[in-house]
Protein backbone atom coordinates (compact mmCIF):
# COMPACT_ATOMS: atom_id res chain seq x y z
CA UNK A 1 0.00 0.00 0.00
CA UNK A 2 1.03 3.07 -1.35
CA UNK A 3 2.33 5.78 1.92
CA UNK A 4 2.63 9.51 1.32
CA UNK A 5 4.26 12.41 3.18
CA UNK A 6 4.40 16.05 2.87
CA UNK A 7 6.75 18.14 3.83
CA UNK A 8 8.30 21.91 3.39
CA UNK A 9 5.36 23.56 4.48
CA UNK A 10 6.08 26.80 7.04
CA UNK A 11 5.70 30.32 7.66
CA UNK A 12 6.45 32.94 4.48
CA UNK A 13 5.46 36.18 3.87
CA UNK A 14 3.60 37.61 1.21
CA UNK A 15 5.62 37.28 -1.94
CA UNK A 16 7.56 34.71 -0.92
CA UNK A 17 8.42 31.12 -2.14
CA UNK A 18 8.11 27.84 -0.71
CA UNK A 19 9.09 24.16 -2.25
CA UNK A 20 6.61 21.15 -0.74
CA UNK A 21 7.38 17.50 -0.97
CA UNK A 22 5.42 14.78 -1.23
CA UNK A 23 7.55 11.81 -0.69
CA UNK A 24 5.76 7.98 -1.63
CA UNK A 25 6.89 4.25 -0.61
CA UNK A 26 5.19 1.59 -2.44
CA UNK A 27 3.90 3.30 -5.33
CA UNK A 28 1.96 1.21 -7.65
CA UNK A 29 3.37 1.19 -10.86
CA UNK A 30 0.40 1.61 -12.95
CA UNK A 31 -1.04 4.91 -10.99
CA UNK A 32 -1.95 7.28 -13.60
CA UNK A 33 -1.53 10.61 -11.34
CA UNK A 34 -0.19 12.65 -8.27
CA UNK A 35 -2.06 15.67 -6.89
CA UNK A 36 -1.55 18.32 -4.84
CA UNK A 37 -4.66 19.84 -2.71
CA UNK A 38 -5.08 22.32 -0.34
CA UNK A 39 -7.79 22.72 2.55
CA UNK A 40 -8.17 26.31 4.20
CA UNK A 41 -10.12 26.67 7.59
CA UNK A 42 -14.09 26.36 6.57
CA UNK A 43 -13.30 25.69 2.54
CA UNK A 44 -13.97 22.64 0.71
CA UNK A 45 -10.53 20.80 -0.20
CA UNK A 46 -9.40 22.35 -3.79
CA UNK A 47 -7.42 20.67 -6.76
CA UNK A 48 -3.96 22.71 -6.76
CA UNK A 49 -2.19 20.49 -9.46
CA UNK A 50 -1.30 17.53 -10.55
CA UNK A 51 0.86 15.59 -12.63
CA UNK A 52 0.52 12.30 -14.91
CA UNK A 53 2.83 9.01 -14.36
CA UNK A 54 3.07 8.14 -17.81
CA UNK A 55 3.85 11.31 -19.69
CA UNK A 56 4.24 14.64 -17.40
CA UNK A 57 0.91 16.12 -18.66
CA UNK A 58 0.52 18.63 -16.10
CA UNK A 59 -2.88 20.31 -14.65
CA UNK A 60 -2.99 23.88 -12.31
CA UNK A 61 -5.86 25.44 -11.08
CA UNK A 62 -6.57 28.90 -12.36
CA UNK A 63 -5.56 30.46 -8.97
CA UNK A 64 -2.47 29.01 -9.05
CA UNK A 65 -1.72 28.88 -12.89
CA UNK A 66 1.72 30.98 -13.80
CA UNK A 67 2.81 30.72 -9.86
CA UNK A 68 2.92 27.00 -9.13
CA UNK A 69 5.21 24.62 -10.55
CA UNK A 70 4.75 20.73 -9.54
CA UNK A 71 7.37 18.28 -11.41
CA UNK A 72 8.87 14.82 -9.94
CA UNK A 73 12.11 13.09 -9.66
CA UNK A 74 13.38 10.68 -12.20
CA UNK A 75 12.83 7.74 -9.94
CA UNK A 76 9.43 8.84 -9.77
CA UNK A 77 9.30 8.52 -5.70
CA UNK A 78 8.73 12.09 -4.93
CA UNK A 79 7.06 14.86 -6.71
CA UNK A 80 7.67 18.46 -5.84
CA UNK A 81 5.57 21.46 -6.08
CA UNK A 82 7.34 24.32 -5.55
CA UNK A 83 4.80 27.27 -5.27
CA UNK A 84 5.68 31.46 -5.89
CA UNK A 85 4.69 34.72 -4.76
CA UNK A 86 2.78 33.31 -2.53
CA UNK A 87 -0.11 35.37 -0.83
CA UNK A 88 -2.65 34.79 1.87
CA UNK A 89 -4.96 33.37 -0.10
CA UNK A 90 -2.81 30.24 -0.79
CA UNK A 91 -2.56 29.90 3.70
CA UNK A 92 -4.23 26.65 3.86
CA UNK A 93 -3.27 22.54 4.64
CA UNK A 94 -1.37 21.21 1.68
CA UNK A 95 -1.43 17.59 0.83
CA UNK A 96 -0.30 15.19 -1.90
CA UNK A 97 -2.41 11.91 -3.02
CA UNK A 98 -2.39 9.28 -5.44
CA UNK A 99 -5.21 8.52 -8.11
CA UNK A 100 -5.50 5.77 -10.81
CA UNK A 101 -7.09 8.37 -13.24
CA UNK A 102 -6.40 11.99 -14.77
CA UNK A 103 -8.51 14.08 -12.21
CA UNK A 104 -7.94 17.22 -10.29
CA UNK A 105 -11.17 16.34 -7.96
CA UNK A 106 -10.24 14.85 -4.48
CA UNK A 107 -13.00 12.24 -4.40
CA UNK A 108 -10.95 10.87 -7.37
CA UNK A 109 -8.10 10.21 -5.09
CA UNK A 110 -7.14 7.12 -3.15
CA UNK A 111 -4.13 7.33 -0.78
CA UNK A 112 -3.58 10.64 0.85
CA UNK A 113 -0.43 12.14 2.90
CA UNK A 114 -1.44 13.41 6.45
CA UNK A 115 -0.53 17.20 4.93
CA UNK A 116 1.73 20.09 5.77
CA UNK A 117 0.32 23.73 6.80
CA UNK A 118 1.72 26.55 4.77
CA UNK A 119 0.60 29.99 5.69
CA UNK A 120 1.43 33.26 4.58
CA UNK A 121 1.45 36.16 6.43
CA UNK A 122 3.26 39.34 7.30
Amino acid sequence: QVQLVESGGGLVQPGGSLKLSCAASGFQSDYYAIGWFRQAPGKEREGVSCISNSDNNTYYADSVKGRFIISRDNAKTAVYLQMNNLTPDDTAVYYCAQSNMWSNRASDYLSWGPGTQVTVSS
